[in-house]
């Protein structure tokens, strides 16, 4: 048979010049569909970042509802069991904090007051100089400003009440998403499967166990994180004598599962509380409680509870907290290393697949109580279409 002739231009191109080019215009492709999509979740983010949050609670209650399934409840009340439990929580929560800015207030008001007088004392000495006198021109000047621009502080309040309301709204897509989620997660899941090609959807399937395997991983581990770091700020704070102790730990608490810039900002509120209600020396006994329990977390706590669960390098962690706080700010921060993470799991899951594997039969699926899966003709191999598990 005649060899087709080669094109004498293309020939003239270097081999490695060639494979560049080809190279080079796929990968252009492919991050002109990923900023659409980033476009597209920029647009429909007041549903997107709902739908998210509503993924993450269900991972971390997914283990709960599926731990009662398993000893005899049924689905729906392991459901609504799970659900209230995170509800009185953070109902007890908000009690407690209550409780304790009433207890607190008055002796808030008394160091407040001394302190503001001390600080007023200190201003007024070399090398400040400011007297009260011109504390009082700074004041009615601010006041002044304040009353001049009060149209643009009524237009921010009403922005303020809109974001009110598209909080509300996102709040009722969590619950729904949760729900919905824990109850149907599987079916859910077997129809997005159905959407890929039949040749691929057993490596989709597999991408998706190990995905949510290390989702629900990865919450759980934040959750003790982010209890050990506030029990360790609570008890510092209590020791030194500081008011607002519980709230102290509850900043704490949700700080943690910001990675890295949380626990910074959480460290930083309860250093302040310390340094304008108790001075200098217990803002410093302070700060170095907050680095022992930030050493105790990264030396101590992920190392060992992490393991071969979630694997991501310290490094892309704060690439990608640094990355996720450019593009998004603090929604990115929040959602940069769990989408990461499981990201990294869904490549390797889906590299490591191989025709006829069930992904029903690897540690993704261990922890599932719902085991009817869907294995018609359009599942080359029987592969299994089950993926969220509930």
């Amino acid at each position: 048979m005649l060899r087709p002739q080669a094109d004498p231009v293309v020939e003239a191109v270097p081999t490695g010049m060639r494979i560049a080019g080809a190279f080079s215009w796929r990968f252009l492709v492919t991050v002109a569909a990923l900023a659409v999509v980033v476009a597209l979740v920029v647009l429909l983010q007041d549903i997107v970042v709902p739908f998210l949050v509503g993924l993450l609670v269900c991972a971390l209650l997914a283990p709960f509802s599926a731990f009662l399934q398993r000893h005899g409840w049924p689905k729906w009340l392991s459901v609504l069991t799970a659900c209230l439990a995170v509800v009185v929580v953070l109902g007890v929560l908000a009690l407690v904090v209550t409780a304790q800015i009433r207890y607190d207030l008055p002796t808030l008001e008394r160091r407040l007051s001394s302190n503001v007088q001390t600080f007023q004392t200190l201003l007024a000495t070399e090398p400040f100089g400011i007297t009260s006198a011109q504390v009082t021109k700074y004041l009615a000047e601010a006041t002044k400003f304040l009353q001049t621009h009060v149209a643009s502080i009524l237009s921010g309040a009403a922005e303020a009440g809109s974001g009110l309301v598209h909080a509300l709204e996102g709040l009722f897509i969590v619950v729904f998403t949760t729900i919905f989620v824990l109850v149907d997660g599987r079916r859910i899941w077997s129809w997005v499967v159905r959407i890929f090609p039949r040749r691929s959807r057993g490596r989709i399937d597999a991408a998706g166990q190990a995905g949510w395997k290390t989702l629900t991983s990865f919450i759980r581990v934040q959750l003790v994180v982010a209890v050990t770091d506030a029990l360790g700020i609570v008890i510092g704070a209590l020791a030194l004598g500081l008011p607002l102790a519980v709230p102290i730990g509850v900043i704490v608490f949700f700080g943690a599962f910001v990675p890295v810039v949380g626990a910074i900002v959480a460290g930083i509120v309860a250093v302040l509380i310390a340094l304008v209600f108790n001075g200098l020396v217990p803002a410093l006994i302070m700060l170095g409680v907050v680095v022992v329990v930030q050493q105790l977390e990264s030396h101590v706590l992920h190392p060992f509870l992490t393991g071969s669960a979630v694997r991501v390098h310290p490094l892309g962690v704060v690439l990608g907290v640094t990355a996720g706080t450019t593009i998004a700010g603090v929604v990115g921060a929040f959602f940069a290393v769990p989408f990461i993470a499981t990201v990294n799991a869904m490549v390797h899951a889906a590299a490591d697949w191989r025709p006829g594997e069930d992904p029903s039969d690897t540690p993704a699926a261990e922890d599932s109580d719902d085991r009817e899966v869907d294995r018609g003709e359009s599942d080359p191999g029987g592969v299994a279409h089950g993926g969220v598990q509930s």
